[in-house]
């Protein structure tokens, strides 16, 4: 954590500085007020005689140590705002940026709601436990240790009381925070099934209002968070036990020194002794209940950081390469010998695909559900590695990329249409942000999005409700288009993107499109044969390898799964018709 302390060590510093001179002012004042009632009202030093004027000037001395231990508090206040703050911004930020290298692995090992937890909740944690060690460890110190200090001063027995008594409230503080320590981490996981389960949750609440699934979801998230004040309760029930123990020892402390006071009076324990000495007693016990929360507030921010720790130290699965020039071969995609395994998964996904797709070349996959297609699509992008082989763009291994320049080169539009809480605009543009009003357009009505927009009460700056949910599947779906049309990518990948439009919408936009980007190559993956038909060639994925890769008449001879799909679509008699043709 040193990292992010050194650059505002300058605050946090200014910060204990003045809380030295707040809580010396604190300690301070017990001795004057002792001052005032034995020489002041009392006179025991003048005869029994009171001085007034020792009582104004004493008192005019309390008052100015009061205003300035105000001042040093608020001015503390604000140093310690500013390091806890700005060192909680830091870190808040820097795990920010490492989540955005994560793989789709690593994304699925930490989990969302877990990540989103380490962000909000644990990293507030942190920043508070900064504000508590630079404010709390000093004011605590010297609370106790200057109590005891000024109480050795007044009078020895009452400080050999205190020194007595002090390894009991310290053996009964460590017994507490060794019980409660293992809490936390269990805590702040318990919080993660809560994110997680908020999170689907409201991803998916129209299939739970669909399915008629509420009080079922209700009991899940009730059981959760009963989980959740279970384990809060434990802590709070260890603290609530120990507060009343402390607090009983430092009374059975004061009353000692009543005590003793009352058989040393007139040997040098006096009344303003005495009331000196509870103060002492009173501010060492603030003192210990402060301790008490200081490393509650520790042990807690210590266990948050360890998880703001795995994301901060977490290696991108994925390394960038160096290749950023260009190359001679222009959208040229080739596999060599590719295996793929999900991570952790065991099952071969792709078994050694060699396959070459060439410039301006309209590629269409097909296959049965869970057969790889999108992983072989998601292998082009690097969103993950192969296990065996090689993937190559223009000649180069992927691998060799930095990945920026990689998918600058590939462009993909997903069947799961993520669409951001911003204008329909701002949307198409998301990868070009700089794209003109013109281009914007051209690429929407590429899309044949381009009607429904202007049909929109705001057109183009229509505000897109959350994850797009203000538009319908078709849609969202050609929004997600247009934005992938608009980038002057050399390979366009269209993932089973086109599912929710219809067939008469899905041929003019591949018309269009093939106007549009006559010299990209573009990769078809879907589940209709009318969305493939016109491709230069139709890949047949089985079981992880290719079986078949040729043009729509060809595989219509000599492709029987080929037909089987097609007479389940079209029926016998397009069958026919394909033949007479």
């Amino acid at each position: 954590m040193w990292k992010y302390v050194k650059k505002y060590l300058p605050f946090a510093v200014a910060a204990a500085a003045f809380m030295v001179g707040e809580v010396l002012m604190d300690l301070l004042q017990p001795s004057l007020m002792s001052s005032i009632v034995d020489d002041g009202v009392l006179g025991l030093h003048n005869g029994g005689n009171s001085d007034l004027n020792m009582i104004w000037r004493l008192g005019a001395q309390m008052i100015a140590l009061v205003l300035f231990g105000g001042l040093c508090g608020s001015l503390n206040n604000a140093f310690v705002h500013l390091s806890g703050q700005n060192i909680g911004n830091e870190i808040r930020k820097d795990a920010f940026r490492s989540i955005m290298t994560f793989s789709f692995s690593q994304l699925d090992e930490f989990g969302t709601g877990s990540l989103v937890t380490r962000v909000t909740n644990d990293i507030t944690q942190v920043q508070n436990f900064v504000s508590q060690f630079v404010r709390g460890m000093i004011r605590t110190g010297m609370l106790m240790f200057g109590s005891m200090y000024f109480m050795f001063r007044l009078n020895r027995n009452f400080g050999f009381i205190v020194i007595c008594a002090f390894p009991f409230i310290v053996g009964c503080l460590v017994f507490c925070l060794v019980k409660a320590n293992p809490l936390f981490s269990k805590l702040q996981k318990q919080l993660d099934t809560i994110n997680e389960i908020m999170q689907e949750d409201i991803s998916g609440i129209r299939i739970i209002k669909a399915c008629v699934r509420e009080v079922y979801e209700k009991v899940r998230f009730g059981k959760a968070n009963d989980e959740l004040i279970k384990k809060q309760l434990r802590v709070l029930i260890i603290f609530a036990f120990m507060n009343p123990v402390i607090n009983a020892l430092m009374y059975l402390v004061v009353a000692a020194i009543l005590y003793v006071g009352s058989l040393e009076a007139g040997s040098g324990a006096t009344p303003g002794t005495i009331m000196a000495a509870i103060t002492y007693t009173t501010q060492l016990l603030n003192g210990i209940l402060m301790l008490v929360m200081l490393f509650q507030n520790i042990s807690r921010g210590v266990a948050s950081w360890k998880r703001v720790k795995e994301i901060l130290s977490a290696e991108p699965e994925l390394k960038d390469g160096s290749f950023g020039g260009n190359t001679e071969r222009k959208g040229e995609v080739e596999f060599r010998n590719a295996s793929f395994s999900y991570p952790g998964s065991g099952r071969t996904v792709l078994d050694h695909i060699d396959l070459k797709i060439h410039k301006g070349e309209t590629l269409a996959i097909m296959g049965g559900t869970g057969c790889g297609k999108t992983a072989l699509a998601g292998l082009i992008s690097r969103f993950y590695d192969v296990t065996d082989g090689a993937v190559l763009v223009d000649g180069i291994d992927v691998r060799e990329y930095r990945q920026s320049v990689l998918r600058e080169k590939v462009v993909v539009a997903l069947q799961k249409s993520e669409l951001f809480s911003t204008g329909i605009k701002e949307n198409i543009a998301w990868g070009v942000p700089h794209a003109s009003e013109k281009e914007v357009k051209q690429a929407a009505g590429t899309a044949q999005a381009e009607e429904f927009i202007a049909s929109l009460p705001n057109g183009y700056d229509t505000l897109v409700a959350e994850r797009g949910m203000s538009l319908s599947g078709g849609q969202k779906q050609r929004v997600s288009i247009a934005r992938a049309v608009l980038k002057s990518a050399e390979v366009l990948i269209f993932d089973d993107c086109t599912s929710a439009l219809d067939l008469r919408t899905e041929a003019n936009l591949y018309e269009a499109l093939q106007k549009a980007k006559p010299e990209s190559t573009k990769i078809i993956i879907a589940q209709r044969i009318a969305s493939v038909r016109r491709a230069d060639r139709i890949a047949i994925l089985e079981n992880g390898r290719i079986t078949a890769c040729a043009s729509h008449e060809e595989l219509m001879k000599s492709c029987a799964v080929y037909q089987d799909i097609y007479r389940s679509q079209i029926g016998e008699e397009g069958e026919i018709n394909e033949g007479a043709r």
